[in-house]
């Protein structure tokens, strides 16, 4: 069975875009791949956090979040990156294998910097350390929404940099493993920019743990256009074929089924539709939140995570070290 790796950082809240373009995956995944699925705190640092404990009660929620959707602890390995140590040795490493000009090429580093009065050391080597997280454990295939597939190329030539150098087939290269549908859920007011978890227009994002009565009234007010057809085209029809991205996610059917369902339905009767099927959907994943939240699995399922993949990267970790001239003879 090939090793799947990915990970989902704990920043602001889940949103039904989370669900559908990565929790969702997840469950997809979960019973093909041997699956490992760690929580990112060490990425969340990388832009200035006034609230650093808003960090450690959002894993909490969100490792909750993922066990109500159906993320199994039999199937997968649910672990915290910052209770490994080894990804960020690793990282060190790397970094010392990484070329100066290759890290600042990285699209994503040019637009947050961008947008950023002070940029830190951490904005700009983080693609390393995310390099560190995949090769670690040796990862086959590794998720990937479109905006992240250089980061899987990054850590692609730094492994067949080091297997080169070294003479060795010390790191397994990674392959992008590219979502079929739901992998960018759009804003519900500006169906043309992908959903956020930090949006400022509170109707323009359906977040997990929003209230049933909220979820049907952000549905209904979801932005369409002035025709009444009801039909897929992404270019045309931005919002009508966002409602039915998140309906086929959601009604667990295809983006055809999805068309032929509604195509003799209005505008009204699509939302109307959609609005029941979320509110009934998410009423039942926080139902399940709500009982994981006040239990102990969390912290059960959190510890067994570490334990394996602590297991995994430091046999992996000490191979590199003493390839590199780490510690004694």
């Amino acid at each position: 069975m090939k090793r799947l790796l990915t990970g989902l950082q704990p920043s602001g809240e889940l949103t039904i875009g989370n669900y559908c373009g990565g929790i969702k995956q997840i469950l997809d995944y979960q019973n093909d791949y041997e699956t490992i699925l760690f929580i990112p705190d060490m990425h969340s640092i990388t832009v200035r956090q006034e609230n650093p404990k808003l960090i450690q009660e959002r894993i909490r929620k969100h490792v909750a979040l993922y066990l109500a959707c159906g993320v199994d602890p039999n199937k997968i390995h649910l672990f915290i990156q910052s209770e490994n140590l080894y990804h960020a040795n690793l990282s060190w490493i790397l970094e010392c294998h990484t070329p100066y000009g290759e890290l600042t090429r990285m699209t994503q580093f040019k637009e947050k910097s961008a947008k950023q009065k002070e940029v830190y050391c951490g904005l700009f080597t983080y693609p390393v350390l995310m390099a560190a997280d995949i090769l670690l454990y040796d990862a086959e295939l590794v998720p990937t929404g479109i905006d992240q597939q250089q980061h899987v190329e990054l850590a692609r030539n730094i492994a067949e940099r080091m297997n080169n150098r070294y003479k060795k087939d010390l790191f397994t290269i990674p392959q992008c493993l590219l979502p079929k549908v739901g992998a960018k859920i759009k804003d519900l007011q500006d169906p043309t920019k992908k959903m956020s978890k930090s949006t400022d227009v509170p109707m323009s994002a359906i977040f997990m743990l929003d209230d049933p009565v909220l979820v049907r009234k952000k549905i209904m007010s979801a932005v369409t256009d002035s025709d009444s057809k009801v039909y897929f085209d992404e270019e045309k029809k931005p919002g009508v074929s966002n409602l039915l991205t998140i309906y086929s996610v959601f009604a667990e059917c295809s983006i055809n089924d999805a068309v032929k369902k509604f195509e003799n339905s209005n505008y009204k009767e699509l939302k109307t539709t959609i609005a029941e099927l979320l509110a009934t959907k998410l009423g039942e994943i926080q139902e399940k939140y709500q009982e994981i939240l006040n239990s102990t699995l969390v912290d059960e399922v959190l510890d067994s995570g570490r334990e394996y993949s602590n297991k995994i990267a430091e046999k992996k970790y000490r191979e590199i070290a003493h390839l590199v001239g780490f510690g004694r003879y």
